[in-house]
């Protein structure tokens, strides 16, 4: 039972660190209006606003505002809207993020569009409100692949009964925001329903009745019997789910099952369905049907509980007495035997102990900070140097990936992977502890001043590109679980005191089974620049994927410069470009950052620099597995096949192929 008694430990903290976030994942689409050059007028007017909007809306009472900044032909105007359950800090922070996202995902593009779980924006050159389809032609559209199984029918009626509902009461409450929530009870055969719509505050309610009604059109053609589903659109948007994803009150709630036809279309006339209204800021009625007593209530809640704990034990025993092989083939990534399960227990690490390894947190031991929280570096009783991850208090980001990072780094263990040494929830904290990396990451030096950059002569570079290549074979191929880290960049890549380079950061890591070759996702994560066109484009990853980040990182290691410089430089070309220009011209070697001198070897810096291309090629079945790219970079007979063009070769600094644009229908498949 000691072994039952860990895994229960480890299921309630990571039940803990489950706390509901929104999703932050944006979705990002770009339009044709044309490109605007670097250092324009038109960049700077967007750069104008960029710097207002988002505090306009988020100290709005509607959370909306737009904005026009120049004259035509570089006038710019932009829309920002933020839910209408959100509060002014994380609006705030949502549409400040959005304005970097786009830019990024929409470089030199005159014409985006951004949809978060919690806030849209879009900017154009066109004066949107005086276009007649704005709101559809950049709409996102997203549906969740599983559907109802019991009484389809019927599912798909009451959710068309909710979404009028919903959609009636966004445009017609008089409520500032033009927003409102809902959901359905059903029996017990079928879940609730949740449901959301919004229109932009400055649309009057007749004309956001239709441009609701307009975008559900597609609930009966395309989200048959789907569990869940949303349509994003700049002027008006809804979503619906069998689970809750909003704040706040119900505001329209309907009791029992509806009889609306399930294969009619939402009709847009504002009384379709007549809905147990409460007004904002009250709490919705309690359902009507069968009352439960108190007593009976703990009975309900604690019986499964204990019924569930007992499951787990007796499975975890069952599991225990099976045979090794048969239980790593039924279980992939599971281990039948105790010592390697690293034992949670003696992994606790209580707060007292950590604020004063800390300083209590002091600014001073700040080594640095992402969204989730900072980073500290502390010093245990023994003497051990640690750093501390800790998740904001005032931020909802980061606990999924807090989680994701606990469940999986505490059973990966090799030299090339940063070590988890303890974890601590006391006092409403949420830490990770991991072994202290002195030399920091990666990027800092090799990105940095010329000082800095000549600490990595062609030895630790040589050595550090091998330590990656090891480390991503042990997660993709020789580990017990099989891990897609989908986050590979320099600034993920820690170095020890002797520049032993050591993968972190797993918040976006996913398992796979020992026989699945990708998986796919709508939430498309992670740092342009090193994200694989397949996963940008159709949000399909894989161990091929994290060969490309790989790549990547060897052309950024050799030459010293970022690949996704063209962002936030007046370079127009990306790293990638630039290789493949000199690879095929026969003159790669210049591209060798200068701070190296004379002190590399030509062979293998070629060798290094082959493999580098042949990683980032757009076609994901030519770029090798991380074991022959260990052996290639390891033997200087090994024969190298030719590179083919890198990924986004050619492309224009206004176009990102690995963006969707105009309408993008993506199927939800993995994330929750």
């Amino acid at each position: 039972m000691r072994m039952a008694h860990r895994l229960l430990l480890l299921a309630g903290i990571v039940a803990l660190l489950a706390s509901p976030a929104a999703g932050v994942y944006p979705w990002p689409i770009c339009g044709h209006s044309g490109n605007f050059a670097a250092n324009s007028t038109y960049q700077a007017n967007l750069a104008r606003i960029a710097a207002t909007l988002p505090k306009n809306a988020s100290s709005s009472a509607t959370l909306f505002a737009t904005a026009q900044v120049g004259v035509v032909p570089e006038q710019v105007w932009a829309l920002g809207l933020c839910r209408g359950d959100s509060n002014a800090s994380s609006c705030f922070t949502c549409l400040d993020q959005a304005f970097t996202d786009l830019s990024n995902a929409c470089a030199y593009t005159k014409d985006g569009t951004i949809y978060y779980d919690s806030c849209a924006l879009h900017y154009s050159n066109i004066h949107f409100r005086a276009s007649d389809n704005t709101e559809y032609s950049t709409t996102y559209r997203l549906r969740n692949d599983f559907n109802a199984t019991l009484e389809p029918a019927r599912f798909q009626s009451v959710v068309a009964a909710l979404m009028n509902a919903t959609v009636d009461y966004a445009a017609y409450n008089n409520s500032g925001r033009m927003y409102a929530s809902g959901e359905a009870d059903f029996d017990r055969e079928l879940p609730k329903v949740y449901a959301w719509a919004q229109c932009t505050p400055d649309m009057a309610p007749a004309r956001c009745r239709d441009c609701l009604g307009r975008i559900m059109e597609a609930l009966p053609r395309q989200f048959t019997s789907a569990i869940g589903a949303r349509v994003l659109g700049v002027r008006c948007s809804y979503r619906y789910e069998t689970k809750p994803f909003f704040e706040g009150p119900v505001m329209v709630r309907l009791q029992g099952t509806s009889s609306a036809s399930p294969g009619a279309p939402p009709a847009p006339a504002p009384t379709t369905v007549v809905p147990n209204v409460v007004t904002p800021g009250t709490a919705a009625p309690a359902a009507q049907g069968r009352k439960y007593s108190v007593p009976g209530m703990v009975l309900i809640v604690l019986l499964p509980t204990i019924a569930a704990i007992n499951l787990v034990a007796c499975l975890v025993l069952w599991m225990r007495r099976r045979p090794l092989a048969e239980a790593k083939q039924t279980y992939p990534g599971y281990s039948a035997e105790a010592e390697d399960i690293e034992s949670v227990d003696s992994m606790l690490i209580d707060i007292s102990t950590l604020r004063a390894a800390t300083g209590d947190f002091a600014e001073i031991n700040k080594l640095g900070e992402g969204g989730f929280g900072a980073v500290y570096k502390g010093i245990l009783p023994d003497g051990d140097e640690i750093a501390v991850k800790r998740l904001s208090k005032s931020s909802t980001q980061g606990v999924g990936e807090l989680k994701n990072e606990l469940a999986l780094v505490a059973k990966l263990k090799h030299k090339n992977l940063v070590r988890l040494v303890g974890v601590c929830l006391e006092q409403q904290e949420r830490l990770l502890v991991y072994e202290f990396v002195p030399n920091r990451s990666l990027d800092i030096i090799l990105f940095g001043d010329t000082e800095k950059r000549e600490q990595l002569d062609w030895g630790k570079r040589y050595k550090i590109i091998n330590g990656i290549a090891r480390g991503l074979q042990y997660l993709h191929e020789d580990s017990q679980l099989k891990v897609v880290h989908r986050d590979l960049k320099a600034s993920n890549i820690l170095l020890d005191t002797n520049m032993n380079p050591k993968i972190s950061d797993f918040g976006l890591a996913r398992l796979f089974e020992r026989d699945q070759t990708q998986g796919v996702t709508n939430r498309v994560v992670g740092t342009y620049g090193y994200m694989a066109p397949e996963y940008v484009m159709r949000g399909n990853y894989s161990v091929k994927s994290d060969a490309f980040s790989f790549g990547v990182m060897v052309l950024e290691i050799v030459t010293g410069r970022k690949n996704n410089d063209c962002y936030n430089s007046k370079q127009s070309e990306d790293l990638l470009n630039t290789m493949w220009e000199h690879w095929t011209a026969g003159t790669v070697l210049e591209t060798v950052d200068p701070c190296m001198r004379s002190s590399f070897s030509e062979s293998d810096v070629l060798r290094c620099i082959h493999v580098g291309l042949l990683c980032v090629q757009g076609n994901a079945a030519d770029r090798p597995v991380m074991s022959s790219v260990v052996m290639m970079l390891g033997s200087e007979t090994a024969s190298l096949s030719a590179p083919s063009k890198p990924a986004f070769y050619a492309r224009n600094p206004g176009a990102n192929p690995g963006i969707a644009s105009d309408v993008s229908t993506v199927s939800l498949q993995d994330e929750s």
